[in-house]
């Protein structure tokens, strides 16, 4: 996996640009090579006309014809070329009897072509000829003018070359170039990446997007949301540890207080008040650790495990709880059919359901009933807890699922504040939801509807 971003787009950059080149000396190659072509061919034929009619001209002499074609004027055009190309053409002159009548220098004594006119290619001695032949009906000749195609290949090659050498010797500077452009292309990441990593950890105040590129905008965009979003966990986080502290201090003074009381005490009496003080204090603040724990597993846990039944859960937790609805004259009403629905994450729904049929009991009146039940329709599960307590205040009820806030229905004034907030973040992570509503004849409707 490349790691840099800076050399991926410099090899991308590069082998783009290397495929640019290839291609237009593919293109120029093909194009080169069709003009060399259509160029010598257009010489062939025009040299034959030429042969032909100095035939003509000469009274059919047919010698002097092709010596003027090989030979032209060999003082003014000396032979002194690398590639030797004067010696390229040959000519051969053929009668309609089928014998050669005359050749240039250096022509092969096999016949160049058929007795066909027009453009044709052969094999001659190993060498590969372009042959035109000329048809004169009147003289009787047939006049073939020919060139090797290596001497057509060497002069395309030739072109290709001049475009290659310079082309791979600019190569090390383009490569200089390119690298130099994408580096100053990435400042402004390098930038903002330095800026990053000075900045304190303390620090998450917004990043300005204005001196920088538009591209980086987006990136920007979102670092500030992040920071945002952990500057609200921070806080968050602060007042839960700031409220649990307060919460766990007035408890842990009340014993404190009590267990010097039952030090101290002058009588029996006395001392078993301040030991069933200190009782209380201890299942208060135990109640409390637990909805904290309940808390920070309701956020942050996974809750999945094996598959367990739902109506067999919601009857251990009431098991569970008979005891503090035994203390308080609540009677536990239990329905639900076993089989009607299965939950892999029955570590993360008991704190709810616990907390709800806690609330119910603790604010329910003695001689009370607490019912909870258990249903299922098409789409969704539904648990139902119902109490007859005071139920929650209509000022109360936008704030009963924040943590730590009692309202004036908190049962026997002395929750935590936890248990609904606790509810509500399950229900969250579960993608379910709580419903709370007024009862019909007193009391509370608390609901719990997930996805079936």
């Amino acid at each position: 996996m490349m790691s840099s971003i800076r050399m991926r787009l410099f090899l991308i950059l590069l082998a783009a640009t290397g495929a640019v080149w290839l291609s237009a000396v593919v293109w120029i190659q093909y194009t080169t090579r069709t003009e060399v072509n259509h160029v010598l061919d257009r010489r062939l034929q025009e040299s034959a006309h030429m042969v032909a009619s100095l035939i003509a001209r000469n009274g059919g002499v047919v010698g002097e014809a092709v010596e003027m074609l090989a030979h032209p004027r060999p003082h003014i055009l000396p032979d002194d070329g690398p590639e030797g190309y004067s010696h390229e053409l040959i000519c051969q002159v053929w009668g309609f009897d089928g014998r050669l009548k005359s050749e240039s220098d250096g022509a092969p004594k096999t016949r160049l072509a058929d007795d066909a006119a027009g453009f044709s290619e052969r094999e001659v001695d190993g060498e590969t000829w372009r042959v035109y032949s000329h048809i004169d009906a009147e003289m009787g000749v047939r006049v073939m003018v020919g060139d090797a195609l290596s001497m057509r290949e060497r002069l395309v090659r030739g072109v290709i070359l001049g475009l290659l050498v310079p082309a791979l010797a600019i190569l090390p500077v383009l490569a200089a170039l390119i690298w130099f452009a994408v580096g100053r292309g990435l400042a402004p990441l390098d930038r903002l990446a330095r800026g990053l990593t000075l900045r304190p950890a303390t620090d998450l105040s917004a990043i300005d997007p204005a001196p920088g590129p538009r591209e980086l905008r987006p990136m920007v965009t979102a670092l500030n949301g992040l920071f945002r979003r952990v500057e609200a966990a921070r806080e968050h986080e602060r007042s839960f540890t700031a409220f649990a502290a307060h919460e766990l201090k007035t408890p842990l003074a009340g014993l404190k207080t009590q267990a010097q009381v039952a030090v101290i005490a002058p009588d029996e009496a006395t001392r078993n008040r301040a030991l069933a003080q200190i009782s209380t204090g201890v299942a208060r603040t135990d109640r409390m650790v637990r909805q904290l724990l309940d808390m920070t597993a309701a956020e942050n846990a996974d809750g999945s495990g094996p598959e367990q039944d739902g109506a067999r859960l919601l009857a251990d937790l009431a098991e569970g709880l008979q005891g503090l609805a035994a203390q308080r004259s609540v009677t536990l009403e239990i329905r639900g059919a076993t089989g009607l629905w299965h939950t892999a994450h029955a570590m993360l729904l008991a704190p709810a359901l616990r907390n709800l049929i806690e609330n119910a009991i603790l604010a329910s009146p003695a001689g009370g009933v607490v019912e909870a039940d258990l249903t299922r329709a098409a789409n969704e599960v539904r648990f139902t807890v119902l109490d007859r307590g005071p139920g929650i205040p209509e000022a109360d009820r936008a704030h009963v699922t924040e943590r730590f806030w009692r309202g004036a229905s908190s049962p026997s004034g002395q929750g935590s504040g936890l248990g609904l907030a606790i509810v509500a973040a399950v229900m969250e992570r579960m993608s379910g939801r709580l419903c709370l509503s007024p009862r019909e004849g007193g009391g509370e409707r608390a609901e719990l509807i997930l996805p079936a």
